[in-house]
């Protein structure tokens, strides 16, 4: 190659712009950063002045960076809607910092006030800089690139030489090779004009939309979600209505009628553990078998839900979170007759499922002169008693040698009051203990099979050879996760498409110097400097010299202002 000149070229920046005009601009949709004055006194002015300034990039990346920093104290502080009782404790352990939270709304952040305005500016800030920007980008793709400066010598990559070939005959060679290389090129004049990496700018406007999807997916996530819990022992139903749950929490805009029709039955639990080494006693499968319906009339479709694989019906999900041991309990009274058959669920305390819990018999219980009463029991149980520790803790997960420790109460339960109690515990603040001889709380050792008598003909409590097996269940009804996990994947390929891809130009201008010798010049302009721009106009000049050929120099050029291109030497 004859003539060869790279890197930036003299003169100042503002020359070089108005050099290039058309040809430099629009290689980006980002709004100029201009300084403008406040506008005068006037609604209309300042309606103006603000929105410019909402919908600028920097008031959206700020708004975004106190959206993170408001979720921080919703990650370390009780939320009312997550847990109440926590936040009770919370209030109670900090008697002067809790009326600040309150005051705050520290306890509530995600539908606090403060939180609301800067998700919703946010949300209008990221909508005004993505319209304009995407109409510009149409407007972009729809048009072609725009023809070459006068002055390609002022572009930061450029080459040229000079050849025996037609100028028609480099520009059809020039156009071709530039679309062989995915360019969008045409003939421009005595110039090829053509232009590469749109993607950049799509992958600016995607990841911006992405934002929005995850703000609505967050919002819509918010007001429509339900989470329930459900404990269920082997050979239960459960149908997916609100007063089938245990525990219930949904967003403010949620209505039973959103509750995903289905059902289930737990037909079996099982569960393995390691039994030697030192990992004895680490769970290795947890499986639900079940049976599940969708909507009144389906049919029974058999399913196992495991840990982190739950069943997904609809817009619901149905996870395995919880596991413990439900030992079978008959109790009767005096005169034998059965008032209490049922498996009792006891809550564990420990890896090794140690376990406890109540007995409460409400109805149809009398006492030996025939008077109605109500019973409760506390339940401690272990599925691997060990007699030579001394102590009731389980040793092993699986039931080896199960045994219930019981003692028990009558009286009143408290269940006619009018108030909710928890199942899992007994309020003895109205009721009596039964004594044994020694006038000591009457309490035994149970295995399976055994029986407590009450004093005084009261009854009897039996441990059932049967022990059956409860599961947890968590219901999760999510409408936005889909949406916020797609919005999440667009948002990585929208960043990443604008981090690593370049929008770049060429052109190829080819004429007829005033001694009849073709003269090509080829030049590249990206949207920032990178070496990739000069390298990549390196490589195709030297396809099209081979094409183009250079000439022999005139005697009268002056060598010493000759510096080869990067990449283009040939």
């Amino acid at each position: 190659m004859s003539k060869t000149e790279t890197g930036t070229s003299p003169g100042g920046a503002e020359d070089r712009d108005e050099d290039l005009g058309a040809a430099g601009s629009q290689l980006s949709t980002a709004p100029r950063e201009e300084t403008t004055a406040l506008p005068g006194l006037g609604v209309i002015g300042w309606v103006r002045w603000f929105w410019r300034q909402l919908t600028s990039m920097r008031v959206a990346l700020l708004l975004l960076l106190l959206l993170s920093l408001g979720a921080i104290p919703g990650s370390l502080i009780p939320q009312s809607g997550a847990d109440l009782n926590k936040v009770d404790e919370f209030r109670k352990a900090h008697r002067t910092l809790a009326p600040v939270y309150d005051k705050l709304g520290l306890f509530h952040v995600y539908s606090s006030v403060w939180f609301s305005a800067i998700y919703i500016l946010l949300f209008v800030s990221l909508i005004g800089c993505i319209v304009p920007r995407t109409w510009q980008f149409v407007g972009q793709l729809r048009g072609r690139p725009p023809g070459a400066p006068k002055r390609l010598t002022r572009l930061p990559a450029y080459t040229t030489w000079r050849t025996t070939a037609e100028p028609e005959q480099v520009r059809e060679a020039a156009l071709a090779l530039l679309r062989r290389r995915r360019f969008r090129a045409h003939v421009a004049g005595d110039a090829v004009a053509a232009e590469k990496g749109y993607v950049r700018e799509l992958g600016n406007l995607v990841f911006h939309i992405a934002l929005i999807v995850l703000l609505v997916a967050f919002a819509s996530g918010q007001l429509y979600k339900s989470d329930g819990t459900k404990l269920m022992v082997e050979g239960d139903g459960f149908s997916n209505a609100l007063p089938m749950y245990d525990d219930f929490k949904s967003g403010s805009l949620f209505r039973n009628d959103d509750l995903v029709p289905f059902s289930f039955d737990l037909k079996d639990f099982r569960a393995t553990y390691e039994v030697s080494g030192p990992n004895r006693g680490t769970p290795r499968t947890f499986e639900a078998r079940i049976k599940y319906t969708e909507g009144a009339y389906g049919k029974a479709k058999p399913a196992i839900i495991k840990v982190n694989k739950p069943l997904e019906i609809g817009d619901s999900k149905v996870y395995l979170v919880s596991h413990g041991y439900a030992p079978v309990i008959t109790v009767r009274d005096g005169r034998g007759k059965v008032v209490y058959h049922d498996a009792v669920p006891l809550l564990p305390l420990d890896g090794n499922v140690t376990s406890n819990g109540v007995i409460k018999v409400m109805d149809g219980y009398r006492d030996a002169e025939g008077q109605k009463d109500q019973l409760g029991f506390q339940a401690f149980f272990v599925p691997t008693f060990d007699p030579k520790s001394g102590t009731m803790l389980s040793r092993f997960p699986s039931l080896v040698n199960p045994l219930l420790a019981v003692n028990a109460y009558h009286g009143d339960l408290g269940v006619n009051a009018g108030q909710s109690q928890n199942v899992y515990q007994l309020d003895t603040q109205h009721m009596k203990a039964f004594k044994d001889a020694e006038g000591q709380l009457l309490k035994k050792l149970l295995k399976p099979g055994d029986s407590l008598q009450l004093p005084d003909g009261a009854g009897s409590i039996t441990f059932d050879r049967d022990v059956k097996e409860w599961a947890g269940f968590e219901i999760v009804q999510e409408p936005g996760s889909g949406w916020a996990l797609g919005g999440a994947f667009a948002a990585i390929f929208g960043l990443a498409a604008s981090l690593f891809i370049q929008r770049r130009r060429v052109w190829v201008r080819a004429v007829r110097g005033a001694d009849g010798v073709t003269v090509v010049e080829m030049a590249g302009l990206g949207r920032s400097e990178s070496a990739k721009v000069p390298e990549e106009l390196g490589d195709l000049a030297g396809i099209l010299y081979d094409q183009a050929p250079g000439a022999p120099e005139p005697d009268d050029v002056n060598e010493s202002t000759v510096v080869p291109a990067e990449g283009a030497e040939k």
